[in-house]
């Protein structure tokens, strides 16, 4: 008698055989490419051993191959298929060069995971052509900003969001004074910096700013010292900006009161959690935690929903041709479901993803923002991050 586990393979095998079968030959097929770096610090194992909460933990590319395998019932439905490669750079430069190549090729779609800097220029460089881009790992605000162009989509929450979708919180439990803690990293003063506007853009008080350093010079201990850097004045909160993590998970139950630690650890705003339990999420993190080997973070996400995305405006569209395809993509009447209870879309005016954060600690979510009493006039969702009163980006809302 054949075992339950033969079983389950025969079922397997006789799946990808209905879908092997089902399109026809010569089948139109909708491409996506996955580009990153040969060498991006941002996943050396070192760097991970102490990631803080709100750091990926591993390359996305796993978020991208269980998108594409879920639309293949869709594409079974329209007569399509759906491919993805993988394709590495060294630098901006070549990132552009391999994209090239890959348009020439008949790919479309691009998910882009690689820093901020690099993220801009490549954008800069493929501006005008007919492909988009997605950043799935860059939460840099001038990206949204004075950097965005037309054709770079966002489905990484930036920094604004993050910072919103925290004070939002802070704000509800009636914490109004805050000390911050900055990093002497670049990044971490982008992320001190957005916090700095969220607090005044909610009305709360930031009673101290203190730049610490993790040094093993003896000259630099005091700066380093969590005790040192928290007493003073009172807050009711602790901020850290810290981009590298190393320092800040050292922070919680180290500060002279005993105060909650937000931002890069204790509690932090994130895209993904992989112990949000509501929505259907349980299960696809447990797709991606079987593919790539790990829990399901927010990058893993933002890959996800990236190949998502687009599946949908070829279903809704009815595979359209690409400038119709695009136009609802990034248009107002797209619904993108991406398990976390609410209705997606792009915002026109700088191709951010609108979408709930969740507050989360290590190993639960605490509570998802926009909370509850935070209203906008037409979409509660731009509650976190640049309004299109805020917005500084350029373009004119083509989306070419």
């Amino acid at each position: 008698m054949p075992t339950r586990l033969s079983l389950r393979l025969v079922c397997r095998l006789l799946l990808v055989a209905v879908l092997a079968f089902a399109l026809p030959a010569g089948a139109e097929t909708i491409r996506f490419a996955y580009v990153g770096l040969d060498k991006d610090a941002r996943y050396d194992e070192r760097r991970l051993q102490y990631r803080n909460l709100a750091q990926p933990f591993g390359a996305p590319f796993a978020g991208a191959e269980v998108a594409l395998r879920e639309a293949r019932f869709v594409g079974q439905a329209l007569g399509v298929a759906f491919a993805l490669e993988r394709a590495t750079a060294a630098d901006a430069a070549a990132m552009v060069g391999r994209i090239e190549a890959l348009h020439a090729e008949g790919v479309r779609y691009f998910l882009l995971d690689a820093p901020g800097g690099m993220v801009a220029e490549v954008a800069r460089a493929t501006r005008g052509k007919p492909l988009v881009l997605f950043n799935v790992s860059a939460p840099d605000d001038a990206l949204r900003q004075e950097a965005c162009q037309p054709h770079l989509l966002h489905t990484l929450p930036n920094h604004a969001m993050q910072a919103d979708a925290l004070v939002q919180y802070v704000v509800s439990k009636k914490w109004r004074t805050v000390l911050l803690l900055e990093g002497p990293l670049a990044d971490d003063k982008l992320i001190a910096a957005a916090f700095e506007n969220s607090a005044r853009r909610f009305g709360l008080r930031v009673v101290a700013k203190r730049e610490f350093v993790l040094s093993n010079d003896p000259r630099l201990r005091d700066q380093g010292n969590v005790a040192l850097l928290t007493a003073g004045p009172d807050y009711d909160v602790v901020f850290v900006a810290d981009s590298d993590g190393e320092f800040a998970r050292g922070v919680p139950y180290r500060s002279v009161r005993p105060r909650p630690v937000v931002g890069a650890e204790g509690l932090v705003a994130a895209a993904w959690h992989w112990s949000w339990d509501r929505h259907g999420a349980p299960q696809l993190s447990n797709r991606v935690e079987r593919q790539a080997k790990r829990k399901m973070a927010d990058v893993d996400w933002a890959a996800w929903i990236a190949v998502k995305a687009v599946v949908e405006a070829v279903l809704r569209t009815e595979n359209a041709s690409f400038d119709d395809l695009l136009a609802y993509l990034t248009g107002e009447e797209i619904i993108i479901d991406g398990f976390k209870g609410n209705r997606l879309s792009f915002r026109p005016w700088d191709k951010q993803l609108r979408q709930p954060m969740l507050l989360a600690t290590h190993n639960a979510v605490i509570e998802r923002a926009p909370l509850q009493g935070f209203l906008h006039q037409t979409n509660n969702l731009d509650t976190i991050g640049f309004d299109r009163r805020d917005s500084r980006c350029s373009f004119d809302g083509a989306t070419r």
